[in-house]
């Protein structure tokens, strides 16, 4: 297993240099490195890869773990392997929080991954109450996402037609794109998704055995409740940090995790630092493929993401085991 850790590892390396290397304009591999290198510092390329394309691919890998262990925490907390931060709202919670914050605050602000993190934590544990209190089944989990999710999107839309002076491109931010990152916003998500990455590493334990249900959970000794909120609150900050800058980025959260339980397992301990790598080479590769095959135009990520993620919802919804459809 370590060595398949290592080997995602070098692919994100490979992916991150290839999303400096590649776009519109693309640049040489030799020119790039004496950049990274801090030489060349008066030269065209060195202005593009430290403004534009380092700042880009740091948040894409970010997003990319953040989304992925997001997805990862809420199947388990919620036993549910169609949770993710897109298909239960967590997402449209958070952007519809960042909304009301450069409506009320007038532009970006240190407080809007704040606003982000308590957008997708209320969201969030609104979704559990609704299921908890009509029945723990996974179709009431997705169809109260959906519901809430619909409703906040409703609520973005509001208020960029009550305030259109908000410094955000609204048709971007509800798809999601990577275009336009700097350090400078990066600066508070990215010290908030490490932080909360290393933690959930912390507690892949408990991870494991809420996996197993409620009931078998409390028979090996674990609290439920407060072990469930903590890991809530968790994938509250992974995601909404992310939307944060990236704006509604969709499906990591979902295709990642179900196809590393496919090549490593179910153990979280394996599971979440697979999800996380992954999940950053995914969300590069997406914005690569939107700024190489269509430039000099950009497709933004969010528009790949939701191309793959569609048709793979479907199938997680509709697949067949065993000759009989799962419940969903």
């Amino acid at each position: 297993m370590r060595k398949k850790i290592v080997s995602l590892s070098l692919l994100l390396v490979l992916c991150s240099f290839a999303g400096i290397l590649l776009g519109s304009v693309p640049l040489s591999p030799q020119g790039v490195l004496r950049c990274l290198a801090g030489l060349d510092r008066d030269s065209t390329t060195y202005v593009l890869v430290n403004t534009v394309r380092l700042p880009r691919v740091l948040g894409g890998c970010l997003a990319g773990m953040g989304l992925a262990s997001a997805g990862v925490i809420l199947q388990s907390v919620m036993n549910n392997t169609l949770a993710s931060p897109n298909t239960i709202g967590v997402n449209s919670g958070a952007g519809f929080a960042v909304m009301l914050a450069l409506m009320l605050g007038g532009g970006f602000s240190s407080a809007v991954p704040a606003a982000a993190f308590a957008g997708a934590l209320v969201t969030t544990l609104t979704i559990f109450g609704l299921a908890y209190m009509a029945d723990s089944s996974r179709t009431t989990i997705i169809l109260a996402g959906i519901t809430v999710s619909s409703f906040l999107n409703a609520g973005i839309n509001t208020i960029k037609l009550i305030d259109a002076d908000i410094t955000v491109n609204l048709t971007t931010f509800m798809i999601g794109s990577l275009s336009g990152i700097t350090f400078d916003s990066l600066r508070l998500p990215s010290a908030a998704i490490c932080a909360a990455l290393l933690l959930s590493l912390f507690l892949t334990k408990p991870l494991n055995i809420l996996g197993l249900g409620d009931d078998i959970a409390r028979s090996l000794g674990l609290h439920v409740t407060r072990s469930r909120l903590i890991l809530l609150v968790l994938s509250s900050v992974l995601s909404g940090c992310v939307v944060s800058y990236a704006g509604l980025l969709g499906f990591v959260g979902l295709i990642v995790p179900h196809i590393c339980r496919r090549l490593f397992g179910n153990d979280a301990r394996y599971l979440l630092p697979c999800s996380a790598l992954l999940g950053a080479c995914f969300v590069l590769v997406c914005d690569m493929l939107g700024r190489v095959l269509f430039a000099p135009f950009e497709l933004p990520a969010g528009v790949l993401m939701s191309f793959v993620g569609g048709p793979f919802f479907l199938y997680l919804l509709f697949k067949k085991k065993g000759g009989r459809r799962v419940n969903a």
